[in-house]
Parts: structure tokens; C-alpha cells; sequence
């Protein structure tokens, strides 16, 4: 194997191209003069990124990907200098990920000026995106120090070898560099400065940089307690960072009812890969179908428009109403419809606000429709979900619940009012009433999705699924019995109060810690035992059975 040089790492990585990056990726594995590691993340920046490190003696390249699904159009709007926040006319703002790679780079490079002042530091931006306008930038993006190739399909399915050679010299720079911590240096994100950072950490690097000898060991060292400080403290150290990008979008959910009284409303913020999290959902076969429908001509109308400006284009209204009992995914489906939405250019935000009937409803005339106004414009750009919608339907004539549903109607009525998308929540009987019971309402919220209760079958594949998030198996005994409770639940529940994948939720609750309070009594002999469910951790609990009619 040909050993590249020392100063050609660098200048190698420029020079890739889509069908080239993955054989280069390859040779550098197994090229014995480059250190190369994978990092699940890189503080602070890049902490919700997968990335790879590959140095030699003068040179370190950041490799970061980004799956953001394949055919996601993307515009950047820096013609003229690297910014934090992308505004463009075609998308809602966003974090823009070359300037967080950008920032890793500069940060590494400030981490060594001192010690290592001719380290020279590159990244590289593989993501799944199509940046509609990637070569004007492509000068600009250089001169940072970072270099973006895009359009790429399925980057989580690439398999990327690394050469994680304990005896390279260049190895300690990993160290330094993925024990980075926002505790060490306060980082300015509008002005970039990190000399601080560099300042601190200095010393550390000159000890890493001698021998194993003249650290009495402390190079080879992986288990410190300081080690697992840092480890442990991950979550909090990124939490800031984090936060700039999510409060810009997503302002806090409080609205004032009145000048006496504020309520807060929660707000489930947009997935990355929505289509991917809506064919994995179990069950819901028709939601899934009729969700791809709406998307479909969404995307087509949006075609349309490109292709014949003057045409007239198919109404498409994105409000909705969801039937169904609770645990039967409606909450999860509204958060992958609004991400949906947001993906086809529908909506410039997709996120979801939660609401219900006290979410309106003050204590004072005319809380209502300060409470509606306050609302729709938290959800603006994503959807606005209110739960047990039929409860706004009071019985009572002079109800201050049944102006809610009016007052969103008038105010949806506005063409300007066109980014939002509601979806009215309930089961099924009281619901079709409230819509029987206001002809308008069914006009305005034509797209009905009925969510069916979860076969046995179904629980047990959630089940399935669940446990494996915290890598537990179930032994054949435990499976068998768990198997014929939740049978027995299911034959003897209330149809009107079965929880569906909530039971099942609690069910597992009951499990988890039935299971942790006997390993700490018995301490199970090795790693695997740790991890197994038995029949000891099966308890059932309570189910509601259907209450007995009096009568004939």
C-alpha cells in the first residue's frame, strides 16, 4: 500500500466528488500513516451528527453526515459570507449545517494554536440533501474550510472503515478533541470566538503529546473518573447549543388567557425522517394510505404551480379529524403528519401544538377568542392539535366552549391564514356527533382518519419493539406468560376505556421495575442475565372490565 503523504490528506479530501468519496474514504483506512475514528457526535457542534475523524502528524479532517433524507431540497442564502441561520424564501429558517461543521473545524484549529500552531484542520459534509445552488458556494465554503457534497441516498446504510491505530502519534489528537466540553469555555455563537477554548486545553494536549513515561501512564488511561464526568455530562453540555436553533423556530408555548391567567401548551417539535417513522408504525395500514394521498397531491399541486403558474390548482385543506380511542397513535401520527407537511413545502415549520378545551376556555369574557388568536399563532407553520375536540361541544347552551370552534372557523376562512394545518381529536361517536351537529365544520375539515384498536398481535409486536430500545429479551417462560396476560386483558377490557399501546406502555412500566428491584437483590451472574426478562418480572395490572347494564 502506498502511504500517502503527510500534507496531501487534506488536499485529497477537496478534491472527491459523490462516486469518488467512498473508495477515498477506504484507502485512507488503509493507508497506515492516518489515524481514523468514528465519533457519535462532536461537541458542541455537531452533537446530533454522526462523524468521522481521519489525521496523520500535520493534518485532521472532519468527516460529518448528515441524514436528513434523500431529495430534501435545500437553498443557501450566503452569497456572501458563512451564516448560523439559513433564511430563504423557499423554506422555513433553519440551523445550516455546513456553518456547524464550519465551527467544529475552527474550534479544533483554536484547540491547537498554541501547541500544534501549523495543524492544519478540513471538514467534509456528506448529506442526503439536494443544495439546489451548492457551486456559487463552493469557493466561499472552502475558504472556511469546508467542503459539501450533497445529494446522496441512504448515508446510513454506508459502512465506513476506520484505522483505529493505537500506536500513531496523531491518535492523542482524538482525545483532546472528543473530550471537548462547553464547560471549558464559554462559546459565542454570533461572534465564533474560541480562544478561549484553546487557552484551557493547551496544557492538556503538551501531556498527551509525551510519553506514556512522562505521564506516568495517563495517556493509555481510558477509565478516569474524569473521563466518565465528561461522558456522563454529554446531554447537559449540548443542551445551549441546541436551544439557539429550537427557540428560533419554536417559540415557548405560553399564551395569556387573560392579564390574570397564562397557560402553557406543549409543542412537539418536527422529525427528520417522517415517511420512515410512518412505515414503521404497526398497524394503521389505511392512515398510512390515506396519508400518502394527501402528501401526493400536496406534491402535485406544488408542480403544478411551478409548471403553470396561471393554472388553477386543486384545493387541497389540511385540516383534519382523527377518531379513535386513546393509545392508538393519534398524537404520534399528527407529529409525523405535520413533518410530512413541512417536507412537502405545505407547511414552513411542521411542528405540533397540543391543546384541549382548558387551553381556551378562561375565567373572564372574551378569554376565548384571545386564547384562539394566541394559539394559532404559536402553530403557525406547523399544526395545531386540539384533543377531545367534542368536549368544546358542551351541552349547555351559553357553554363558552362552543365559540372555539366558530372563532377557528372565521378565522381559517382568511387566505393569509393558509400555514396551519388543525386536527380536531376524540373517539369516534361524540366526534361524528359535534360534526353532524355543524355542517360547516365538515366542510372545513374534510380529511377523516379512523384509528382502530390494536389487535393482540399488534400489542405484542409494540412489545417487541419497545423492549428492544433498551436491548431486554423476554425468556420463553416470560414471553409465554406475558403472552397470556396480555390475551386475558384484551378478552375481558372495556371497549370504552382500554388503553390500547398505553397499556402495554404500563404494562412494560410494571415490568422495568419489577425486573430492577430483583436484579439488585440477586445480582444476576453476568451481562446477559442483566438484560432478561423472566416470569419473576411479569405482574399483571389492573384492567377495566365493561361495566354490568341494570335493566332489560
Amino acid at each position: 500500500m502506498k502511504i500517502m503523504k503527510a500534507n496531501g490528506l487534506i488536499e485529497g479530501i477537496k478534491k472527491q466528488t459523490r462516486n469518488t468519496v467512498w473508495k477515498h474514504l477506504d484507502a485512507l483506512a488503509a493507508d497506515s500513516a492516518v489515524y481514523s475514528t468514528h465519533l457519535k457526535g462532536l461537541s458542541p457542534f455537531l452533537t446530533d451528527y454522526d462523524a468521522y475523524m481521519y489525521c496523520n502528524d500535520t493534518s485532521v479532517v472532519i468527516v460529518c453526515l448528515d441524514y436528513c433524507g434523500h431529495g430534501a431540497k435545500s437553498i443557501y442564502d450566503e452569497s456572501k459570507h458563512l451564516s448560523a441561520v439559513i433564511l430563504s424564501d423557499y423554506q422555513a429558517p433553519r440551523l445550516s449545517v455546513v456553518w456547524q461543521v464550519a465551527m467544529a473545524v475552527d474550534l479544533v484549529k483554536t484547540v491547537f494554536e498554541k501547541s500544534r500552531p501549523n495543524l492544519d484542520v478540513y471538514g467534509l459534509l456528506l448529506t442526503e440533501a439536494n443544495i439546489l445552488n451548492v457551486y456559487p458556494l463552493e469557493e466561499m465554503w472552502d475558504v472556511h474550510h469546508v467542503r459539501v457534497i450533497d445529494d446522496f441516498r441512504r448515508l446510513r446504510g454506508h459502512k465506513i472503515k476506520v484505522n483505529e491505530n493505537d500506536t500513531l502519534r496523531c491518535k492523542s489528537y482524538v482525545g483532546v478533541i472528543s473530550n471537548l466540553s462547553l464547560d471549558d469555555a464559554t462559546v459565542d455563537i454570533a461572534t465564533t470566538s474560541m480562544s478561549s477554548v484553546g487557552e484551557v486545553v493547551d496544557d492538556d494536549i503538551d501531556d498527551l503529546f509525551r510519553t506514556p513515561d512522562e505521564n506516568n501512564g495517563l495517556l493509555s488511561d481510558s477509565n478516569s473518573e474524569s473521563d466518565n464526568c465528561c461522558d456522563n455530562d454529554d446531554e447537559e453540555e449540548n443542551k445551549d447549543i441546541k436551544n439557539v436553533f429550537d427557540d428560533f423556530l419554536f417559540p415557548e408555548g405560553t399564551i395569556s388567557q387573560n392579564p390574570t391567567m397564562n397557560v402553557k401548551v406543549n409543542i412537539l417539535q418536527p422529525i427528520d425522517n417522517p415517511r420512515e417513522e410512518l412505515d414503521n408504525l404497526v398497524g394503521c395500514g389505511d392512515i398510512k394510505r390515506r396519508m400518502d394521498e394527501l402528501v401526493a397531491l400536496t406534491n402535485y399541486n406544488k408542480m403544478m404551480c411551478k409548471l403553470f403558474p396561471n393554472g388553477k390548482r386543486h384545493d387541497v385543506s389540511l385540516h383534519s379529524v382523527f377518531l379513535g380511542r386513546p393509545g392508538t397513535g393519534k398524537t404520534t401520527v399528527c407529529k409525523i403528519y405535520g413533518s410530512l407537511l413541512h417536507q412537502a413545502g405545505a407547511l414552513s415549520k411542521g411542528h405540533v401544538v397540543l391543546c384541549d378545551r382548558g387551553t381556551f376556555i378562561g375565567t373572564l369574557w372574551g378569554d376565548e377568542e384571545r386564547s384562539v388568536r394566541q394559539v394559532l399563532e404559536v402553530a403557525r407553520g406547523g399544526v395545531l392539535m386540539i384533543d377531545e375536540a367534542y368536549l368544546l361541544n358542551g351541552k349547555h347552551e351559553h357553554d363558552p366552549g362552543k365559540l372555539v370552534l366558530p372563532l377557528l372557523m372565521n378565522i381559517l376562512a382568511d387566505e393569509t391564514q393558509r400555514d396551519i394545518a388543525v386536527v380536531l381529536c376524540g373517539y369516534k361517536e361524540p366526534m361524528m356527533k359535534m360534526l353532524d351537529s355543524n355542517p360547516g365544520l365538515q366542510s372545513r375539515f374534510p380529511n377523516m382518519f379512523e384509528f382502530q384498536d390494536f389487535s393482540v398481535s399488534e400489542l405484542l409486536e409494540i412489545t417487541r419493539r419497545r423492549i428492544r430500545d433498551y436491548e431486554y429479551q423476554f425468556t420463553t417462560e416470560a414471553w409465554e406468560k406475558f403472552c397470556g396476560i396480555i390475551s386475558g386483558a384484551y378478552s375481558e377490557r372495556d371497549p370504552d376505556t382500554w388503553g390500547n399501546a398505553r397499556f402495554i406502555a404500563n404494562q412494560l412500566e410494571r415490568i422495568y421495575i419489577r425486573h430492577a428491584e430483583r436484579c439488585m437483590k440477586q445480582r444476576p451472574a453476568s451481562q446477559r442475565e442483566l438484560l432478561m426478562l423472566t416470569p419473576e418480572d411479569i405482574v399483571p395490572i389492573h384492567v377495566a372490565r365493561p361495566r354490568a347494564r341494570i335493566g332489560f
